[in-house]
């Protein structure tokens, strides 16, 4: 079996990990690629278990090592976080929010309490809470279930998706491309960075709702 161009990496400087889950991150981009990382991501926004606080900083070290160009993974990262995201909102389409739930829930680290907060940020403004939604953890997946059940224009749902997932990937994989081999050191203040997001995302939302609601009242 040949070995794979990140194994490699590992044995020349001990920077990528060859074992626990950026291990194995590490190993399915080193196996196939550019589809790899979008596998990841597509993985990620489904299934919790596979923080993208992990997986795309070691997509931006890749880049940087030369294995993939910047630009190349961060188009492949998005493609896979709009391909989960779809899922989920067919999903959600199909089976409506509550079967939904119920099916949900059963999945490891994902709860009923979750869900609901991906509709309440839902029920705010469709679009806003898609955009900021993709950027703000624990919401980022389950944003696309209300969306779903809604049953929201698919073209708008991709735009906002889209937008919101190329913003929340660039910045993870451009903090791994920037560090290099201390990619690493992305999870270590990883909490600090998803706060520094989190809030700079409420702001934005703040506004966003309140130039809406003045938009109403101006008389036309």
């Amino acid at each position: 079996m040949p070995v794979t161009l990140l194994t490699a990496l590992v044995t020349e400087a001990s920077s990528v990990p060859d074992s626990g889950l950026a291990g194995l991150v590490a190993d399915i981009m080193g196996s196939i690629g550019l589809v790899g990382v979008g596998l990841v991501l597509a993985i990620e926004t489904i299934l919790p278990f596979l923080p993208s606080e992990v997986a795309l900083p070691l997509a931006g070290f890749s880049a940087k090592r030369g294995d993939f160009g910047l630009v190349a993974v961060i188009i492949a990262a998005t493609i896979g976080s709009v391909g989960g995201a779809m899922i989920l909102y067919w999903i959600s389409r199909v089976f409506g929010l509550e079967r939904t739930r119920h099916v949900l829930a059963k999945i490891p680290l994902v709860t009923a309490k979750d869900i609901d907060k991906g509709v309440a940020w839902f029920a705010r403004n469709d679009a806003a809470a898609v955009f900021f939604g993709r950027m703000v953890p624990a919401i980022r997946s389950l944003v696309s279930i209300p969306a779903g059940v809604e049953k929201m224009s698919v073209s708008r749902f991709l735009i906002y998706t889209t937008a919101g997932s190329l913003i929340w990937n660039t910045i993870w994989i451009s903090a791994g491309y920037q560090l290099g081999n201390n990619w690493e050191s992305v999870e270590k203040y990883g909490n600090y960075l998803k706060y520094a997001l989190v809030v700079a995302v409420a702001v934005a939302l703040a506004w966003f709702v309140i130039y809406k609601v003045r938009a109403r009242r101006t008389p036309a």
